[in-house]
């Protein structure tokens, strides 16, 4: 299992060098050609559009993996240790839960995006640049699914404390 992981770890790492790549490739050589030759490609702009979403949600994915994306946590860490395994369970659970039903409705709609055979740009079908938001919400899922029952462990952030004396020091000066 732990080789599985790895590997699909690998894939999302792979994937977003890839993405992010091309997106600093395309923006470069449409820059220069804009300012040197006084004409682009018409489909850079739009592909690289595109590009931003399909590279947010990819880091949204990888940003699971360690349980390391932006959350509100006010109350939970306030809580006693017991309840706060409890909680982050729920939490978990909860997020999991919202993830699938997101994904669960963007595959309907990149569904009938294919069905309608709806263009994006320059001919491509839309529902390839759609794609990526089932994917990736069905990927967080996943990654909820293994937190709530093997959760990562993160180490305690240090907080750094000052004595009060230095503290009326900065203030005096």
């Amino acid at each position: 299992m732990k080789k599985l992981i790895a590997f699909i770890n690998k894939l999302e790492d792979t994937l977003l060098v890839l993405i992010l790549s091309t997106m600093i490739v395309l923006a470069i050589y449409q820059i220069i050609a804009r300012d040197i030759f006084s004409e682009g490609v018409v489909w850079i702009d739009p592909f690289l559009r595109m590009l931003v979403l399909w590279v947010g949600l990819a880091g949204a994915v990888v940003a699971t993996r360690t349980d390391n994306h932006i959350r509100i946590d006010i109350l939970t860490r306030h809580l006693p240790k017991k309840l706060q395994f409890y909680t982050q369970r729920f939490i978990y659970l909860f997020t999991l839960s919202i993830c699938l039903l997101i994904a669960w409705h963007a595959g309907r709609f990149v569904l009938s995006e294919y069905e309608y055979h709806t263009m994006a740009f320059s001919g491509m079908p839309a529902w390839i640049s759609a794609l990526i938001i089932p994917v990736a919400f069905f990927l967080i899922a996943l990654r909820y699914l293994v937190l709530l029952f093997a959760p990562v462990k993160l180490p305690p952030v240090p907080v750094p404390v000052q004595d009060i004396d230095e503290i009326d020091k900065d203030v005096k000066s």
